[in-house]
């Protein structure tokens, strides 16, 4: 598994990515971590290089891959109904 964190940015803290199940986990700073399925590893490397990670996820990654909220993580606050 592969991982690079992202110093400067304000909406992601850090991404890994697992090579044989095609899956990239991100990590963002206000909603925790959540899975992105079929993701290919040159995307994965673009995203760790880019100069704006935010920007780079919500132009290629975001909405174009099947994903789901990591199941172990738990919000805080009220719950909502």
């Amino acid at each position: 598994m592969q991982v690079c964190r992202f110093d400067n940015s304000s909406i992601i803290d850090r991404a890994a990515f697992d090579e044989e199940a095609e899956l990239l986990c991100v990590r963002f700073l206000d909603t925790g971590c959540y899975f992105y399925f079929g993701v290919p590893r040159n995307l994965f490397e673009r995203l760790c290089s880019a100069p704006s990670a935010g920007q780079f996820f919500n132009e290629h990654i975001k909405g174009r891959f099947q994903f789901e909220r990591d199941p172990d993580q738990r919000r805080f606050g009220p719950i909502a109904d």
